[in-house]
């Protein structure tokens, strides 16, 4: 049964009430060149959309018609009276504010080279001496990289060191609300500092009693946050087992370490941990042992084939597509371009990184075979079965 999709085009203003057209578009029965070059068009029409919207919200709230309409402000009408989701609303008013000063950001946002949620990063930090100069930088960078270039522009101090205790309810939120991202504000005591600690006055002042306050869920802030060009907030909520851990690695580390900084001991615990990790998937070694030819009979990636290829590949997926080379850096597993059942051998030549994506994905091509992957096996094993 085909896949029937139901688009709404909105025509030019010819009369007191808008023409609409309904178009009925059968996107099943589209090629796979015609459905991509249509989603490159669906796109240019939604950007230029959004730039229109944006333009018409700036003289909206320019003349506060939001007052008339029985909103106190522009937020609430977006939000109240055109049913916008507040996260849309948020990223749209902070765009309207930016296009007010610096209309050319309009422009940037109808092209495409700015997103709604870049411009709302950039808009704190943007002045008439750097605008240009800055939207120009953030053109089709990520969120992260923009946040990177605005803690450029205005660098924040160093946080303090703080460890603390989460009260039972807060523990338990986080535990099963966001893992990963720490919960460190809910007006509780904190745990007193080490001896290693307590000759740091800002984790002395960081460490102050405040009355104790109910905890609501996690705030959804990011676990990672660029303070300058190169210092970093990382936050995160720990087991008890890390806390005794990281405790324990200060105390051991007091000689090489007075102040018992967790940033630097992790650090070390990182350096080793990559280290590790390396040598056992990527072959890495400090003194490598004269490489061995590889076992034409053996799909066996020897540690020299691995180590150069990673290198090689700037351990990135080397899949290159229309659109360019694919980006990804995890879950990066060995490819062989020439299959090993058809008698590809494991050698530099004829391996290349791939992520998980494209490796199945190119397995399916040559074997309509769909790849199996432990989440826990080396990247180097690889099984198949067929669909069902």
């Amino acid at each position: 049964m085909a896949r029937v999709f139901s688009v709404i085009v909105v025509g030019p203003k010819k009369t007191m009430l808008q023409r609409r057209m309904t178009t009925t578009v059968r996107l099943s029965h589209l090629s796979d060149d015609d459905l991509v070059s249509h989603v490159a068009t669906v796109v240019g029409e939604e950007r230029r959309a959004t730039a229109r919207l944006v333009a018409a919200l700036v003289e909206f709230d320019a003349r506060q018609l939001y007052l008339a309409q029985g909103c106190a402000s522009l937020f609430t009408y977006c939000t109240n009276v055109l049913h916008l989701s507040e996260a849309a609303t948020y990223n749209r008013t902070e765009a309207v504010r930016a296009a007010a000063r610096f209309p050319t950001v309009l422009a940037r946002l109808e092209d495409g080279s700015l997103t709604l949620t870049a411009v709302r990063v950039l808009a704190p930090v943007l002045t008439p001496d750097n605008c240009e100069s800055l939207l120009a930088k953030a053109v089709h960078k990520s969120r992260r990289e923009i946040e990177l270039l605005v803690a450029t522009v205005r660098p924040r101090p160093d946080v303090p060191v703080v460890i603390r205790k989460l009260p039972a309810r807060a523990a338990a939120n986080a535990a099963s609300a966001q893992p990963d991202v720490a919960v460190a504000r809910c007006g509780q005591p904190a745990t007193a500092l080490s001896p290693a600690l307590e000759g740091d006055p800002s984790a002395k002042s960081a460490l102050t009693t405040t009355p104790s306050t109910p905890c609501a869920a996690p705030p959804r802030a990011p676990a990672i946050a660029p303070l300058s060009a190169e210092r970093f907030k990382i936050q995160f909520t720990a087991s008890r087992q890390f806390h005794d851990k990281l405790r324990h690695a200060q105390d051991l580390t007091r000689h090489a370490i007075p102040n018992g900084n967790p940033a630097v001991i992790l650090e070390r615990a990182l350096d080793l941990l990559i280290a590790h990790v390396e040598k056992r998937k990527l072959g890495s070694a400090e003194r490598p042992r004269t490489p061995r030819s590889a076992d034409p009979s053996s799909r066996h990636i020897p540690a020299a084939v691995r180590r150069e290829v990673s290198l090689r590949d700037e351990n990135q997926c080397a899949f290159i597509g229309r659109a360019g080379r694919c980006r990804e850096r995890a879950f990066l597993e060995f490819h062989h371009v020439r299959p090993f059942a058809d008698g590809g051998r494991s050698t530099a030549d004829n391996i290349q990184l791939r992520c998980r994506a494209h490796n199945r994905y190119e397995a399916e091509l040559v074997f309509g075979l769909a790849p199996v992957m432990d989440d826990d096996a080396d990247p180097v094993v690889e099984t198949y079965e067929e669909h069902p």
